[in-house]
């Protein structure tokens, strides 16, 4: 399923059911929030987005802990999970999505390779994360990172 096919049944839902959405985006720098608002209509449910590159962002806007940065790097499911609430928290959503990775060409390690996406689901109650490692350029990484965000979070609205 094509990115504006799946954003057209997450309006629905979301639209349906009176919910709203937040997002916080790192490797996708505001990619998700630009398919997102693609779609006409999106103004119904989608609050917003905090596109966190840096660190001190993610710690300063999304209430990440520093602790929790030092002890997993941005790039780990802890940190995703701490963006996705921070996001529903900061932009007052009932759900949030947050995305944090290595889109490349550089960056990578054993570790944590190029192409490494780490997605969060938040909704009341409720965080989950998941990841996915992606091959190609930058740009196609990016653009399979904002599919899987999306598939991620149509996956979890009935958890």
């Amino acid at each position: 399923m094509n990115s504006k096919a799946l954003i057209k049944k997450i309006a629905t839902h979301f639209v349906k059911n009176n919910l709203t959405l937040g997002l916080a985006e790192s490797c996708t720098g505001g990619q998700i929030s630009m398919a997102v608002t693609s779609v006409s209509g999106a103004s119904k449910y989608f609050q917003g987005a905090v596109v966190c590159y840096a660190n001190h962002v993610k710690r300063d806007l999304l209430a990440v802990s520093q602790g929790v940065l030092n002890k997993n790097g941005a790039v780990s499911k802890p940190v995703a999970e701490a963006m996705a609430r921070g996001a529903r928290k900061t932009l007052g959503s009932d759900w949030a999505v947050s995305v944090t990775g290595i889109a490349g060409p550089k960056g990578g390690s054993g570790k944590k390779p190029v192409g490494l996406i780490h997605v969060a689901v938040a909704g009341p109650g409720f965080v989950r994360a998941t990841h996915k490692i992606f091959n190609g350029t930058r740009n196609q990484i990016q653009k399979q990172a904002v599919e899987f965000a999306l598939q991620t979070l149509l996956k979890n609205l009935n958890h």
